[in-house]
């Protein structure tokens, strides 16, 4: 059965402003040109989607954690953060239409923090804010079968993914499957959704604007719960991805460095590659900077160069 929720002109309005400015992204290469700026929102999005669920690590010790540096910080903390960096650095091989990828992903990011991870729950639950219960979950019983409906509606192909991901996003959080988790699942899968579509959300780090203002985020989910339709959640997440969009443009005007180009270079090319096939991919680029990138490359051995003059080739590491 399809969710309910209805297309306003607020929606509508969106979903022009949301693909007018992912069409720009993509004339500007903005995230395939940078490789500093996707790290870095990697970063950004998963001390978001962890703070949000009560991680003390700021993103300076996220950034620790990635590059394999000690930290000191709550063990709980620690393993969120490293669960999330497997999680998203395997984003790309998980089918965002799989329930059984569904049920995989939860088991890694949950690893070491719950019993039974990547396992729907088998009790009751509710929301329970200050002495306030703000939700309570459908019966675990009805678990399955209301998740197995919910993926069921992502084989729609008549939806578009901008709905799509907010729907499933909504509807997750309402039936709340797990025991923990949810939350981070719920946000996680969104980005998989619109990723399936759209290459740029996996750099897209949306959850800061969420975890800003958590209580808008949880007012909306209350919203909804109340009027039994997810079109507030639709219009409120739209607005959240528009504005990211936003910032994403604005902050996306610093050129690359030799480093940055020569990565972002290798990562589109096959093994063996000559100075003349670097200067065809940056066409605006001078011999003499093209020369220098792969000087730079080979000293802090990021390529490796054999042959002399006209036969010279270089080979990515």
């Amino acid at each position: 059965m399809k969710p309910p929720y209805e297309i306003t002109p607020e929606i509508l309005k969106l979903i022009v402003s949301v693909s007018e400015k992912i069409g720009e992204v993509n004339a500007k290469y903005l995230v395939k040109q940078n490789p500093t700026l996707r790290k870095q929102n990697k970063i950004k999005t998963i001390h978001s989607s962890l703070s949000i669920e009560g991680n003390t690590l700021s993103e300076e010790q996220i950034t620790a954690i990635l590059e394999n540096k000690r930290v000191v910080g709550p063990q709980k903390d620690i393993i969120e953060v490293l669960n999330a960096l497997e999680v998203y650095d395997n984003l790309s091989s998980l089918k965002y239409q799989s329930e059984k990828d569904f049920l995989k992903a939860h088991k890694l990011l949950m690893k070491n923090l719950i019993e039974d991870p990547g396992t729907y729950r088998k009790k009751g639950v509710g929301i329970v804010k200050g002495a306030k219960v703000e939700h309570i979950a459908p019966p675990d019983q009805n678990v399955p079968f209301l998740m197995k409906d919910l993926f069921e509606y992502l084989k729609d192909k008549s939806e578009i993914s901008l709905i799509k991901s907010c729907v499933f996003h909504y509807e997750m959080e309402f039936i709340h499957p797990f025991m923990d988790g949810n939350g981070r699942m719920g946000r996680l899968w969104q980005t998989l959704i619109l990723m399936s579509e759209y290459k740029l959300f996996e750099f897209l780090p949306f959850e800061t604007l969420i975890s800003k203002n958590q209580e808008e985020y949880y007012k909306i989910l209350s919203v909804c719960d109340k009027e039994g339709k997810s079109t507030h959640f639709i219009s409120y997440m739209l607005q959240i991805i528009d504005t990211s969009l936003s910032s994403l443009l604005e902050n996306s005007t610093k050129k690359l460095n030799e480093t940055e180009r020569l990565e972002l270079f290798i990562e589109n090319v096959k093994e063996e590659f000559t100075r003349k096939d670097y200067m065809k991919y940056f066409s605006d680029l001078s011999s003499a900077t093209a020369s220098r990138d792969l000087r730079t490359g080979v000293e802090n051995q990021i390529i490796e160069k054999s042959g002399d003059k006209k036969t010279t080739v270089y080979i990515k590491k």
